[in-house]
């Protein structure tokens, strides 16, 4: 393999090794009783609807742009401590950590959570069809990361969570704020007040 590949290229192992974390993540929730798909019945490309039962149970949602985010951020700070590994061990511990994310969200401790804390009344958790589909926006973001300069990764970053605050008036800032210290002002404004 060349050095410009190799440098820049992810090796075929990390990249299965990151698939069986994503399947792993799976087989995890599916353990832990998540529904594999929407109780509706049908796999939609995209669930616009936030205050939804249908919400996070599709394969694309108006969070789905949080966790392109997280691919962004996890590529920047990898690449930031551990410079001199490979493109595809930085992709692991990404995968591993949006994997242990996914499966933190869906415990009861966690959805309970959101629904005390935020105006999430209707979330039940994941599906996991989109919990898998969140592992794979994660791997889109930090695609692009691993691309673009660093001023387009945070003009995307920033980009996407005007957008989302504007349109659903939550994001990935939004929804760890309300986790780590809920405020009633922000979930009033949330609510529509």
């Amino acid at each position: 393999m060349s050095a410009t590949l190799s440098r820049r290229g992810i090796e075929p192992r990390w990249l299965l090794l990151a698939l069986l974390a994503a399947l792993g993540a799976g087989a995890v929730l599916l353990l832990m009783g998540r529904v594999p798909i929407c109780t509706c019945g049908t796999v939609k490309l995209w669930h616009g609807q936030v205050v939804s039962s249908e919400n996070s149970q599709h394969l694309s949602d108006w969070y789905s742009p949080s966790h392109l985010i997280h691919g962004l951020l996890f590529y920047g700070a990898l690449h930031l401590l551990l410079p001199r590994r490979s493109l595809g061990l930085r992709l692991l511990l990404a995968t591993l950590a949006e994997a242990a994310w996914e499966i933190a969200e869906n415990t009861d401790a966690v959805i309970g959570r959101y629904r005390e804390a935020t105006i999430a009344l209707d979330y039940y958790g994941d599906s996991v069809v989109n919990s898998l589909s969140d592992i794979a926006f994660m791997w889109v973001g930090f695609w692009l990361a691993s691309r673009l300069p660093v001023w387009a990764s945070v003009l995307i970053a920033v980009g996407f969570e005007v957008l989302t605050t504007w349109l659903i008036r939550d994001g990935l800032a939004l929804n760890v704020l309300m986790l780590v210290y809920p405020l009633d002002a922000v979930r009033q404004w949330q609510g529509g007040a």
